[in-house]
């Protein structure tokens, strides 16, 4: 695939809330997820795809809710893209969050290797 197709796969899969599918098909065994701080529940750096699926679980597991998902149109240059993701959440503990994020992905070999979210 290339990084246009890779991209929109990745958004469509993503406004369907399909975040294991997309993780399966597009990213590469090894990839790493950043995210823009380390805390109590979630490393900053996670490395290879079992660990972004377990990662991935670990929050849905901590969403009571999910009361907006945007995800904005990619923004594609050769081996990389960006797009924002804006997610309404009201987790287990309460607690209400409006965050949107901008996540950059880079792409090798036809998958996705680096994905790194910045609020």
């Amino acid at each position: 695939m290339t990084t246009n197709q890779i991209a929109n796969r990745l958004v469509e899969l993503c406004r369907q809330g399909q975040f294991d599918t997309a993780q399966k098909e597009l990213f590469a065994k090894d990839a790493m997820s950043i995210e823009p701080q380390a805390s109590p529940d979630f490393e900053k750096e996670t490395k290879g795809l079992d660990a972004i699926m377990e990662k991935s679980k670990k929050w849905g597991d901590m969403v009571e809710s999910m009361n907006k998902m945007e995800v904005s149109e990619p923004v594609v240059a050769a081996n990389s893209f960006a797009c924002t993701m804006h997610m309404d959440v009201t987790m287990k503990n309460k607690q209400h969050w409006d965050m949107t994020e901008l996540c950059t992905y880079t792409i090798k070999d036809g998958k996705i290797v680096t994905e790194q979210f910045f609020m």
